[in-house]
């Protein structure tokens, strides 16, 4: 199985982390510069989940926020 949500098709996403140096302006510094920005990857929160589809039971990988509606049946 990939990392994909059976429910709802969420994958990983790209994004940065910004890195940042200086003392903040409110704390009596010149303020806070970029140094470095990063790239990264934010992944899924996938969990393994039995659910009941149609009488037969079936292994599936769901996100967290798939699981919290209740969508589903358990089986």
């Amino acid at each position: 199985m990939s990392k994909v949500c059976a429910i709802c098709g969420k994958t990983k996403e790209n994004g940065g982390h910004i890195t940042r140096r200086g003392l903040a302006k409110k704390v009596g510094g010149i303020g806070t510069h970029v140094v470095k920005d990063t790239k990264r990857k934010f992944e899924v929160n996938l969990q393994t989940v039995k659910i009941n589809d149609n009488g037969t039971v079936k292994t599936v990988k769901m996100c967290a926020a798939c699981i919290r509606t209740g969508n589903f049946k358990k089986a």
